[in-house]
């Protein structure tokens, strides 16, 4: 398989030439690339927000790295590498609604239980669920959020099959570019990459897209998303915005943007191994997103290791590729993503 960094160009191109239709260009194997991974979105489109399910049935090693200062999460406690007790995770959750749509890893749970999935009790099997958060309360009507319910349809519709990008899921209500304020940003989204060997290494990423900042492609350092200039018409670089010494700063609260995902590899790992592939994937969104790891950010990455290939892991390269995958699937969210009333999309420019 081609480099996807040389696939999304290649797709990219097409589109532009209009030999494809957007929605060729809105969903990829990606994730489910790897043996054993499901994805699944539930939407609720009457906002927009919704959340994204990760399912790993048989089971997978995890970690995570939050570098945000403002993170919405659960269970993250039990992948660092000191809690031995629990080797194994069973699903991951991103999900809009702020720590409301924390809720929906209940449903995964539910999901879970119903065919006996999960931590190996006494009193039978828990299922592992870690999940992370967005905020996207601020638009339409706050009191629609994510569920238990929405994270029990998710883990009900996931499959190995392609993966839907944009304007779906956990990327619903997704939008970047505000530090400009509202009225300046743009539509974020959801998507994903991989980065596959012929050897059979596989490296992929699912990324859920809230920045407060612009999103920017790493091969040519060029804006392709973030916030608009005051006649809504071109980029206004929010380096420019930062550096004016009359700014005073982001015109966004603290805490209401993010950029939340998920790194998987087929690679057998440990939890200690995949801490530093979690660290090298937000380098990744680091090269994607401008500025990043801010106080308004709550930038937070899962690893996870499938555990396929029993071969000894070259933690070097999987990180490395960890981190190009991270930034594809960024920038495929957003190039996927579809305007919404208020905030226009990568596309129209």
């Amino acid at each position: 398989m081609p480099n996807c960094r040389i696939y999304l160009a290649l797709l990219v191109g097409a589109f532009l030439a209009g030999n494809i239709s957007p929605s060729v260009i809105a969903t990829t194997r990606g994730l489910t690339t790897i043996s054993g991974v499901k994805v699944g979105h539930h939407t609720l489109t009457g906002r927009p927000t919704g959340c994204t399910v990760v399912l790993v049935e048989n089971g997978a090693t995890a970690a995570v790295d939050i570098r945000g200062a403002a993170p919405g999460t659960r269970e993250t406690a039990l992948l660092n590498p000191a809690n031995v007790r629990v080797q194994q995770i069973h699903g991951i959750v991103l999900s809009g609604g702020s720590a409301f749509g924390l809720a929906s890893a209940d449903g995964v749970m539910r999901y879970l239980d119903e065919r006996g999935i999960g931590f190996q009790t006494g009193a039978g099997p828990v299922p592992i669920v870690p999940a992370a958060v967005l905020y996207d309360l601020n638009l339409g009507n706050a009191s629609i959020r994510p569920t238990s319910e929405c994270g029990y349809q998710a883990a009900t519709t996931a499959n190995a099959q392609n993966v839907e990008e944009g304007n779906v899921g956990a990327g619903a209500g997704a939008t970047i570019g505000k530090i400009g304020g509202a009225n300046r940003a743009m539509k974020g989204g959801i998507g994903t990459a991989l980065v596959e060997l012929p050897n059979g290494l596989q490296v992929a990423a699912l990324m859920a897209v809230n920045a407060v900042g612009d999103i920017i492609d790493p091969e040519t350092g060029s804006i392709i998303a973030g916030v608009r200039t005051n006649d809504g018409r071109g980029f206004a670089d929010a380096r420019t915005i930062l550096r004016r010494t009359e700014s005073t700063g982001p015109n966004t609260p603290d805490g209401q943007s993010t950029t939340i995902g998920v790194v998987v590899t087929n690679a057998t790992l440990t939890p200690a191994q995949l801490s530093v592939v979690a660290r090298m994937a937000q380098s990744g969104l680091a090269r994607a997103v401008r500025p990043a790891h801010t106080p308004a950010d709550g930038d937070t990455i899962f690893a996870l290791a499938t555990g396929n290939r029993t071969e000894a892991p070259n933690l070097l390269r999987i990180g490395a590729f960890a981190a190009d995958a991270t930034a594809d699937a960024i920038i495929r969210a957003v190039r996927a993503a579809t305007s919404i009333p208020g905030y226009p999309a990568s596309r129209d420019f």
